[in-house]
């Protein structure tokens, strides 16, 4: 079979502290039920600086500066265990400040819908003139900017939404039609943050991997975010926008929308799309949700915690053609919550991991490592929600118990052996899986695995349209290394040997009748 691979990766995140107090459904919502709220009035002594959001340990392996394993190496809470020396760039993508987000939203924004005080902007092209991603082109689409008379003019008259450093206003987002309630400033502040982070996302996957832009034929934009106006509502197309953003001038592109599952089922799109010939590269790419932001922050603040969900995080995959060398996407071993699957764990576990497997003769041991919901236990815990990823090795530890395939001893420790600790930020879509592809490829690259599943999970009652879950999962592989046409010539031989033994076992038999 003609596998895709997956040629590279890119992961980022933009720390956005302010956006938290100004700008978040969190800070909304908080002011509509308590217009003097003391959370509110408090909340800027619990956020963190940039330098803070650099060090904090599941963001150093978010970026792949620390391999995933190591968390395991360090108790709970990890928010007060700064990492050494850390670095704001790692091997699979970056961190990026405020200020320089900001500027990239603005480049994102094609109707001059971002208005920036002119000394702001200023100062904005001062730090990403340091960046190794922004040359003069990028830098001219961020213009002069605007008077503060201007934007504070929007801001009374116009209902922009005013974008604030440290409490002084620093621009502003105008509203995108007069009377539509799909297009007020706060959805297109949205929306812009999506296609924006994926852009950056998009430009790390090709600078770190020495690809080119027009190489990709096709985009699949798999976050949680709709855009459309009152007609369409949710209509898209975030991926051709990120697709006319980083230059991709060859390339089409669409959505793909399945609450958090949709990264996987993007990723099982594109490696069908490159598997059958209709295109040779197909990106993949998720913005961020900034709906998201201090989602937790209020049971986070009453344990005295700083706010951990300050964070836009976006992640890039590139699925090509076989080459010989990348990891492969065994799409024949892809799994499926159905229909008719049901929603309790044994079935929804049997359905994403062990049918699949099955597939391909393979027992849970022949996985050497499962990529599950990857939430951070140090986000989640203190909120109520427990440690996500361990529960899911349980329940996959508990199925291979009942199918005899795990020593009940073994359950305690499956997560140790074949799992990781959580690392993702809480967005969604991010954490299903797909954190851990760029660990993946590296380590079966350098020979220290052969084989991982990346599991998706989703749940559709979120739309209050139906009560079904969704899951889906694939398998990543070492690469044989060999090419289409030897595949093929392999697969043709050992045809021919099949045929050989049944003509001689017809023939052993005709034998045996005439003796008889």
């Amino acid at each position: 079979m003609r596998y895709a691979v997956i040629r590279g990766e890119g992961y980022t995140l933009a720390h956005v502290p302010d956006f938290i107090q100004s700008n978040s459904v969190f800070s909304s919502l908080e002011n509509k039920v308590d217009d003097k709220s003391e959370i509110l009035k408090n909340l800027s002594k619990s956020l963190r600086s940039f330098e803070e959001a650099v060090r904090y340990l599941p963001h150093q392996v978010y970026i792949g500066e620390i391999n995933p394993e190591t968390l395991r190496h360090y108790d709970l809470p990890w928010y007060n265990k700064p990492v050494k020396n850390a670095d704001r760039f790692g091997a699979h993508g970056e961190i990026m400040s405020q200020d320089e987000f900001i500027g990239v939203l603005k480049i994102a924004d094609i109707f001059d819908l971002i208005k920036l005080e002119k000394e702001y902007v200023s100062h904005i092209k001062k730090q990403l003139t340091k960046h190794p991603l922004f040359n003069e082109m990028k830098l001219r689409r961020l213009k002069e900017g605007d008077s503060l008379e201007n934007i504070q003019m929007h801001i009374d008259k116009m209902q922009a939404m005013p974008l604030k450093i440290g409490g002084q206003v620093v621009g502003c987002v105008k509203r995108a039609h007069e009377f539509d309630p799909n297009l007020t400033a706060e959805i297109f502040f949205e929306n812009i943050i999506t296609k924006a982070s994926g852009m950056l996302t998009a430009w790390n996957l090709l600078d770190r991997n020495q690809i080119e832009a027009s190489e990709i034929d096709y985009v699949i934009e798999c976050s949680e975010s709709a855009a459309g106006d009152v007609y369409q509502r949710g209509g898209g197309n975030f991926a051709k926008a990120i697709a006319e953003g980083i230059g991709a001038v060859n390339a089409s592109g669409s959505d793909t929308r399945a609450f958090c599952a949709a990264p996987v089922h993007a990723i099982i799109e594109a490696s069908a799309l490159v598997q059958s010939g209709i295109y040779r590269n197909v990106l993949v790419v998720a913005g961020g949700a900034s709906a998201k932001l201090a989602m937790n922050a209020r049971e986070h603040l009453k344990h005295d915690m700083p706010v951990l969900e300050d964070v836009i995080a976006g992640f890039a995959v590139l699925v090509g053609e076989n080459d010989g060398l990348n990891p492969i996407i065994r799409s024949d071993l892809a799994g499926k919550h159905t229909v008719s699957t049901g929603s309790s764990p044994q079935a929804v576990i049997t359905s994403l991991i062990t049918t699949p497997l099955e597939k391909g003769g393979l027992k849970l041991k022949d996985i050497d490592r499962y990529a599950v919901e990857m939430q951070n236990p140090d986000i989640t815990k203190p909120a109520g929600a427990g440690d996500v990823p361990e529960a899911n090795y349980k329940m996959i530890a508990s199925l291979g118990v009942k199918r005899g395939e795990i020593d009940p001893k073994e359950v305690a420790t499956f997560g140790e052996t074949f799992g990781f600790l959580g690392w993702a930020p809480t967005q969604g879509h991010i954490p299903s899986g797909i954190p851990y592809i760029g660990h993946a490829r590296s380590a079966i690259l350098n020979n220290e695995i052969t084989r991982v599943m990346i599991i998706g999970k989703g749940s559709l009652f979120l739309a209050r349209l139906t009560n079904q879950f969704d899951g889906v999962s694939f398998v990543i592989e070492k690469n044989s290394g060999l090419l289409e046409d030897e595949e093929e010539k392999k697969l043709s031989e050992e045809d021919m040997r099949l045929i050989m033994a049944k003509m001689m076992r017809k023939f052993a038999e005709e034998l045996l009748k005439e003796t008889d």
